[in-house]
């Protein structure tokens, strides 16, 4: 089964790029064309700005966002009235952003558009909640430059990874760092008890006892566990970390005497800072990294070119994705 086919499974989908210009908005393109025609309600937007004609950073040709008949739309009031199809206005949110008021509207036609849509995570959810009044099926959000905490189960049930050139030029390198994400979003979820617990918490370091219960530790940051390191293991070796996981924190652990025996929770892949050679390393000791939340990684597709014009050899670079993650690799623009 293709990623295409199981989006109708999830309420709402995400589209992230490993890098500005990897291929996010072809991306998205070619799933809207593949189900805008199944029988469901679908809705769009972004986080930020997309949909331009030319990228505003390199000035380099940008594929625009294809909406179709149908589909409701979710953008600023400034990109509404440039909208290249006929569409009629669901609502306008009271709030402003930079572009003026949000509109949520329906499209009556096909045509392009420019999406500016919320511009934070907590944003995004709201509308996501709000698609519902409109028996919306699936939304799917548009991200901007590198920003990952989109795909964060927080925001969105699924996600579909978008990487290429504009990664880096060296296929190994593009590989290697494409696999570090991939293997974040293979975090495994706690049970979902102790992830109710622990959904409202947001910050702090906390113990986790043998019975699931979570204990504040008193430490206000990560940056300070070597003042407390009688405190930290007070209930166990399960540490959850509200805020970021970082290098210093994932150093100071896997040289701890019982550091086989850790299992260090975080609130969901998008939180982890760390490098991938500490990361590996602590995982290496025989630690393990769970998360509260853990969303679906539905798919990855390839962009071959960079914006500068450099180009990889598509099957090459597909090749050697689908051998190191061991799952279906997909280029878009030879895609069917």
């Amino acid at each position: 089964m293709s990623f295409i086919e199981e989006i109708a499974d999830y309420r709402s989908v995400s589209i992230v790029g490993l890098a500005k210009n990897a291929g996010k908005t072809e991306t998205l393109n070619y799933i809207l064309k593949k189900v805008h025609d199944g029988g469901k309600r679908l809705a769009v937007t972004s986080i930020g700005i997309d949909g331009e004609s030319q990228d505003q950073v390199t000035q380099t040709a940008k594929p625009e966002i294809e909406i179709y008949e149908g589909m409701i739309f979710v953008t600023s009031k400034k990109h509404y009235r440039e909208k290249r199809l006929i569409a009629e206005v669901l609502d306008v949110d009271s709030q402003q952003t930079s572009l003026g008021r949000l509109v949520t509207a329906r499209a009556i036609t096909s045509g392009k558009v420019i999406l500016s849509g919320p511009a934070s995570t907590h944003g995004l959810r709201d509308y996501i909640e709000k698609m519902k009044r409109w028996q919306v099926d699936t939304t799917f959000i548009d991200g901007a430059l590198s920003r990952l905490s989109l795909g964060s189960p927080a925001v969105t049930e699924a996600m579909v990874l978008a990487t290429g050139a504009a990664v880096s030029r060296n296929i190994a390198e593009l590989v290697k760092r494409t696999k570090y994400t991939y293997d974040l979003t293979q975090s495994e979820a706690v049970d979902p008890a102790l992830a109710e617990r622990l959904a409202g918490i947001e910050t702090g370091v906390w113990g986790i006892d043998p019975q699931g219960e979570a204990h504040d530790l008193r430490i206000p940051s990560v940056l300070m566990l070597e003042n407390h390191k009688e405190e930290l293991f007070r209930y166990g070796h399960t540490i959850f970390v509200a805020g970021i996981v970082t290098d210093k924190l994932l150093q100071y652990l896997r040289v701890q005497k019982q550091a086989k025996e850790i299992v260090l929770i975080a609130k969901d892949f998008t939180r982890i800072f760390a490098s991938p050679e500490v990361y590996y390393a602590f995982l290496k000791k025989g630690a393990r990294i769970r998360v509260v939340w853990r969303n679906k990684l539905l798919g990855i597709t390839i962009n071959p070119t960079s914006p500068e014009g450099y180009r990889m050899n598509p099957e090459e670079l597909k090749e050697n994705l689908e051998s190191a993650l061991r799952i279906p690799v997909y280029n878009v623009r030879q895609c069917n």
